[in-house]
């Protein structure tokens, strides 16, 4: 009775459009395969060198970096369906054209084709949930879509496995034809959200539109981008440094099996977590998680058995479960009304680059250096965001300070001229 309580106070008071966006995001996470499966399609399947699979991986992450301002740039100007629309029928189309293609030099082209279809819908959603959702329910709003994204991906993993033993084209036409019904879901189900301007707001605002220089002259938001970019290299350790360092001692399947405890604790953990974060003091949630994520990772360099491995495992993902929604809300909470979607989109950037530089970097340093190494510079980073996110909470807002002003969906109010 208790658990089922905890369960039905989690998931009450968020409104219809909510679930429906929640709903399109699990079922476009269900149907992954390309990020997951397609270094093994390429070097398995097409004879391609792992050379040739790095490139179309980087080129992926490339467009990934692309699309994040860009579909920021939509989600504010055409708005966040319509953004959601284009995103989501390009990715399914751009990923049945994928499962077809023969020539090196058009995988790879089409391959950064998807990168960029793929990820300018992330704006767009985060845009439309801090829309929807009331400024005290959005810590809890962004942890269930995070649970969502993770319960998807961990179920899409495993089908893919079985999937791609029968058929690497069918992997594509699959994730294809389940984006495709994202697209439909959205179009059918979900209303546009942008706050809506009289004549007169607008006339206000366009001698301080929010432009991409708006946000790039935004110090306090461009140091929380900073500071999400280190934290994003430290986790994108799970799936780069790890797997790499574990290749000298273990095999793939007590990686596998390492690995799954992230993805298993998410699944478990993020609604409990969440009831218990989602009204503390976000500046120390940010602290504690970056600084927990480091030494996570930092004490892999102690580990010398799949247990102890294990054991890093659930401290990282933790700071993870804490971290991932605390860090969204941070970025509403610092975005101007009108410019949601472009400051969203600088956010998702950080994230994509760091997918781009974390291979290079822990590579280079495991082959220069040594594991150790990278561990205690995870360390360190760890720290060093910490005492970051320590010094820079002390001047951002209060919630309710900042949202004193904010309109609900579809109502017209002065908009926040001159924010960020």
């Amino acid at each position: 009775m208790r658990a089922r309580r905890a369960v039905r106070e989690t998931v009450s008071g968020l409104p219809r459009e909510f679930w429906w966006l929640w709903t399109s995001t699990l079922v476009n996470r269900l149907g992954a395969f390309v990020a997951t499966f397609m270094a093994l399609y390429l070097t398995l399947d097409r004879g391609y060198s792992a050379t040739y699979a790095g490139l179309v991986a980087a080129l992926h992450g490339l467009g990934g970096v692309i699309s994040s301002l860009g579909g920021g740039v939509m989600t504010d100007r055409l708005g966040r369906r319509p953004t959601l629309l284009i995103a989501q029928a390009s990715t399914a189309v751009s990923v049945a054209l994928l499962g077809f293609v023969r020539d090196p030099v058009a995988i790879a082209g089409v391959a950064f084709l998807v990168g960029m279809a793929s990820n300018a819908s992330r704006p767009a959603v985060q845009a439309m949930m801090a829309d929807i959702v009331r400024p005290e329910d959005r810590i809890r709003a962004f942890s269930l879509n995070y649970w969502a994204i993770n319960l998807g991906f961990a179920i899409s993993s495993m089908a893919a496995g079985f999937i791609a033993e029968a058929s690497y084209l069918a992997g594509f036409l699959i994730e294809a034809a389940m984006t495709m019904a994202c697209a439909i879901l959205v179009f059918l189900r979900l209303p546009e959200s942008r706050p809506d301007e009289t004549v007169e707001t607008a006339t206000a605002r366009s001698d301080d539109a929010v432009s991409l220089g708006t946000v790039l002259r935004d110090g306090r938001f461009m140091s929380v981008v900073g500071l999400s970019f280190l934290v994003a290299l430290i986790f994108q350790q799970g799936s780069v440094g790890l797997p790499v360092a574990m290749g000298e001692g273990f095999t793939p399947a007590e990686y596998g099996m390492a690995i799954a405890v992230n993805g298993v604790l998410i699944v478990v953990l993020q609604i409990p977590v969440t009831r218990f974060i989602e009204h503390r003091d976000p500046r120390r949630l940010l602290v504690v998680s970056s600084i927990l994520a480091g030494y996570g990772f930092g004490l892999t360099a102690f580990a010398g058995s799949v247990g102890v491995i294990a054991l890093t495992v659930c401290v990282w993902t933790l700071a993870e479960i804490v971290n991932a929604p605390t860090q969204t809300g941070l970025v509403v909470r610092l975005s101007p009304l009108h410019g949601r979607g472009r400051y969203q989109g600088m956010y998702t950037m950080s994230w994509a680059v760091a997918g781009l530089v974390a291979p290079l970097l822990s590579g280079f340093v495991i082959d220069r250096f040594g594991a150790e190494w990278l561990w205690a510079s995870c360390a360190v980073v760890g720290t060093v965001a910490g005492l970051g996110y320590g010094a820079l909470m002390r001047r951002v807002p209060e919630e309710k300070a900042a949202a004193a002003g904010e309109p609900e969906v579809g109502v017209r109010a002065q908009p926040e001229v001159g924010a960020g």
